[in-house]
């Protein structure tokens, strides 16, 4: 494939790859291998039973699983057929993953047996991925070798998959993306080395864009994809030592548990070329220590699964500008606009949104929710909010702040839990942090911090919430700290702020 080429289809990159790399490893992880030539032919019988089932184009089928091989076979051989695929969090509730079926209106249900059994009010036909999940049994479903689907025709603009949002906010919603929006990924891994000598490592969940955007790429330009089930630091290394693993996608808080293993420098990883990182703040000192200790580039990327701009961070080629986020994508326009929806000036703090040739065609049977995502700018150009606050420096180098709807409004000041949480981590006895708002009856809002002490160290709660409160502002000292064994995460990274806030309402009641 040229990467300048215009858009085709995943599906017919995997096909073209089938008939010149036949043999090559494409998929491979948990007991499982398929080559190109194998993964081709189970692409075939996939998309030849789902039209044996009457899932038409542009409808929708229903993933629930962890990282197999299987499951990303399922994901392209539903391509093949145009049909949409809605990849679903089985860390998620019975009853939100019930809602989410229902707005999917997803013809099939894929699970495993990580995935809710009962599905109160979800009628969808299941089939089982690993024989033990309720359902038709995987071998059952699928059509004999050899069989063919009829081809289908698959524009650009045809819905690709329904990604719903993490839920840290309220009820998931269901971010469509186009065939046109994956094929804009595609095109930038040109400049990212992917190809057939490429091998890449995921620990990430299928069902997360954090995976996708790396996972597509991989096989576009025929690479070979390492599937874990569940993360696990140890196993990482040793997979990525033992496969010759060139590329990853981490998260921060991986990232931070890979980098704090005693054995981490008896690995060898000299192999890799290219880390990624998206989804979560990612330190400066922990980018630095990646940087010092890890051969390979260093790529963050900042954006949303909506779309939109992309801002990316190279790293290695950039150590002074560790603290932002990097520049704008090529091609991607990123402003800062304030509260009342109006350019800020040169050098001011704004929330950032963003204009990209890849971006979502809205929020799934949710409208009114898509048009609150976007802003217009005075020529009727379409951004999508990210919600963030954020200033560009000199160089262009976006320096993020805080989501707008985690900032602090205290007596009228704003705070930025984030400025909060660095100050914190400068105490020896402090491994991780957040900062949330709660209500005030003198205050509105008040700062309370959530503590993560580092092992081998004394933590006072009290004392650690003194020695802050001597150091900080009037208007940032916190209410109160508390101390827990970790921080609520998702599948992902990302700091659950809601739950935190909801625990300590309940537990302050």
């Amino acid at each position: 494939m040229q990467p300048a080429a215009p858009y085709r289809p995943l599906s017919d990159l995997i096909r073209e790859h089938a008939r010149n790399q036949g043999a090559h490893l494409a998929l491979t992880g948990e007991g499982e291998s398929l080559s190109y030539a194998q993964l081709d032919a189970l692409v075939d019988r996939i998309a030849v039973t789902l039209q044996r089932n009457g899932v038409q184009p542009g409808q929708a089928i229903a993933i629930c699983a962890l990282n197999s091989v299987r499951y990303g076979a399922l994901f392209l051989g539903a391509l093949r057929a145009g049909v949409v695929v809605a990849p679903l969090p089985p860390s998620a509730s019975a009853e939100t993953l019930s809602v989410m079926l229902g707005d999917a209106g997803a013809r099939l249900l894929f699970a495993d047996q990580s995935a809710p059994r009962d599905l109160p009010g979800a009628a969808v036909q299941r089939i089982s991925l690993d024989g033990v999940a309720p359902g038709q049994a995987w071998g059952d479903w699928l059509a004999p070798e050899g069989a063919q689907p009829e081809p289908v025709q698959v524009p650009p603009e045809a819905p690709f998959n329904i990604i719903y949002s993490s839920g840290t906010t309220g009820v998931p919603k269901g971010i469509v993306q186009s065939h046109g929006m994956r094929w804009a990924h595609i095109r930038r891994g040109a400049t990212q080395g992917y190809g057939p000598q490429g091998t890449t490592l995921l620990s990430t969940p299928l069902y997360s864009n954090t995976t996708l955007v790396v996972f597509f790429p991989t096989l576009a330009y025929g690479g070979t994809v390492v599937l874990m089930g569940k993360f696990d630091a140890a196993r990482y290394l040793q997979l990525a030592q033992q496969m010759r693993v060139t590329h990853t996608m981490l998260v921060p808080v991986q990232y931070q548990r890979i980098m704090d293993r005693p054995d981490f420098g008896e690995h060898d990883l000299s192999s890799f070329t290219h880390k990624f990182c998206t989804s979560a703040p990612f330190r400066a000192d922990l980018k630095a220590d990646v940087l010092a200790r890890w051969p390979g580039a260093l790529v963050e990327f900042y954006g949303m699964t909506e779309g939109g701009g992309t801002c990316i961070l190279e790293a290695h080629l950039h150590p002074d500008k560790l603290h932002t986020v990097g520049r704008p994508a090529e091609g991607h326009d990123i402003r800062l606009i304030d509260e009342d929806g109006r350019e800020v000036a040169p050098g001011e703090a704004g929330e950032v949104v963003g204009h990209s040739p890849g971006m979502m065609t809205g929020y799934h049977n949710q409208p009114e929710k898509t048009r609150e995502a976007e802003w217009f700018d005075a020529g009727g150009k379409r951004f999508i909010r990210t919600g963030d606050v954020g200033r560009f420096d000199a160089e262009g180098f976006l320096t993020l702040f805080d989501r707008r709807k985690d900032m602090i409004i205290s007596g009228g000041f704003n705070i930025y839990p984030s400025d909060l949480e660095a100050q914190l981590r400068a105490h020896p006895a402090v491994a991780d942090v957040a900062v949330v708002g709660v209500p005030s009856r003198q205050w509105g809002e008040t700062p309370v911090a959530f503590v993560v002490p580092r092992a081998g160290h004394q933590a006072d709660a009290e004392a650690l919430r003194e020695w802050f409160n001597q150091r900080a502002g009037k208007t940032q000292r916190l209410a109160d700290l508390r101390l827990v064994g970790e921080l609520p995460r998702s599948a992902i990274g990302k700091i659950l702020k809601r739950e935190l806030q909801g625990g300590y309402g309940a537990a302050s009641a």
